[in-house]
């Protein structure tokens, strides 16, 4: 009886077209991040040969950042977490802000609206959960005062998307001269714009109140309790749950991103004495997921933007490396920390808010495009562009 395989075909290539074109930019002495996303273009829609499931690729990819943000969280504790929020808050907010100028000026440039242009600027700012937490993990820093801060600053982000993504339906209201679907029936305006918003950062604060006062007493037991059990098989069953259950109730109960979800899952379950353990058994998976991530970035672009705005996507990928990577550097040297260059790329959340503008005729399709591309050739480039910065701090150190 004949049945559908696009998901299992999409897995079984991509996968294998990640390995051996991942070798391939191992031999070339290239990241192996270059591999995964060539892997992406090979199997996606605008190249030739197999297409893979693209809907069904950016939900794997999903449980890719849900397994490492949760990975993350278990080497976290919430002290860690509130001693970096005098740098993490400020710092993320600033860089995001000048990230979201530089972009509205590309934008208008261009001839888009100011709408568009803001939605534009602040889907560049926003830096990528997987690229950044594997260049830290990879480095040894994860654990160290940038990498708490790091995280930090990934988590403000996270939070500040949230509210993003329930401000552009309100965006379109306006611009379109409709009013705001989806948001509080029977307020309007400016009143109707900022009840939205209380509302949303009201379910974020009451998610992780629930989860720091009441899923740090409960999770952690519950952990403990299935560990005395002696079941490998259940232990880990167990991990994967607190990590993808939490983040989808996260989601749909109180509008949390999956990511926030799952990040504090982990930070609570941190506490446990089998945090560690946890963190071992998931590791598999974890790796497994986030190569599939890279390739369903690489489904999404086309390359023919490439040759039909080329001076746009230069400008784009400028505004990302440059100005994001300027701004992030001021801010953390003001600080006295060290560089952030790992935060000169774009973003997986990046993708869901341009999409969404788009659906809602906010960003034209060639900002999106514009965004996927940046994305991938920021991706690509981002571990040469940490060198760099390592190469020019170590320069000014000297000279200092």
């Amino acid at each position: 009886m004949p049945h559908e395989t696009a998901l299992i075909g999409t897995i079984a290539l991509g996968l294998t077209f990640a390995l051996f074109l991942g070798l391939l930019a191992r031999a070339a002495k290239l990241p192996t991040i270059v591999g995964y996303l060539v892997a992406g273009i090979a199997i996606g829609p605008f190249t030739p040969g197999f297409t893979g499931d693209i809907a069904a690729a950016q939900q794997l990819a999903e449980i890719g950042v849900i397994l490492l943000m949760f990975g993350v969280g278990l080497h976290f504790s919430p002290r860690e977490l509130a001693d970096a929020r005098g740098v993490a808050l400020p710092g993320a907010l600033l860089q995001m802000i000048c990230a979201t100028f530089l972009g509205w000026g590309l934008a208008r440039l261009m001839g888009w609206t100011d709408a568009a242009g803001i939605v534009f600027g602040f889907s560049l700012s926003v830096a990528s959960t997987v690229v950044l937490l594997r260049a830290l993990t990879e480095r040894g820093e994860l654990t160290s005062v940038q990498g708490h801060i790091a995280v930090g600053w990934l988590v403000v982000e996270d939070m500040a998307m949230v509210v993003a993504l329930v401000l552009v339906p309100v965006l379109a209201a306006v611009t379109q001269d409709r009013p705001p679907a989806g948001l509080v029936t029977g307020i309007g305006g400016t009143q109707g714009v900022v009840l939205a918003v209380i509302v949303t950062l009201g379910k974020v604060a009451v998610f992780v109140a629930l989860m720091l006062i009441v899923g740090a007493r409960v999770l952690p037991w519950a952990l403990s309790w299935v560990g005395r059990l002696r079941s490998r098989e259940l232990f880990s069953l167990a991990a994967l749950v607190s990590a993808l259950g939490i983040a989808y109730l996260a989601y749909v109960l109180f509008g949390v991103s999956f990511a926030l979800g799952a990040f504090l899952a982990g930070l609570v379950l941190g506490q446990s004495a089998l945090s560690q353990k946890a963190a071992e058994q998931t590791l598999p998976l974890r790796d497994a997921f986030a190569v599939i991530f890279f390739v369903a970035v690489g489904m999404l672009f086309d390359p023919g933007i490439i040759l039909r705005q080329p001076a746009a996507l230069v400008a784009t990928v400028l505004v990302v490396l440059i100005g994001k990577t300027i701004a992030a550097y001021l801010i953390a040297r003001a600080r006295g920390l060290g560089h952030r260059a790992a935060l000169a790329q774009v973003g997986e959340f990046s993708f869901i808010l341009a999409g969404l503008a788009v659906t809602e005729k906010v960003l034209p399709e060639a900002g999106r495009d514009l965004i996927l591309a940046a994305a991938i050739i920021t991706i690509a480039i981002n571990p040469f562009v940490f060198k760099g910065a390592d190469w020019l701090a170590a320069r000014l150190a000297a000279k200092a």
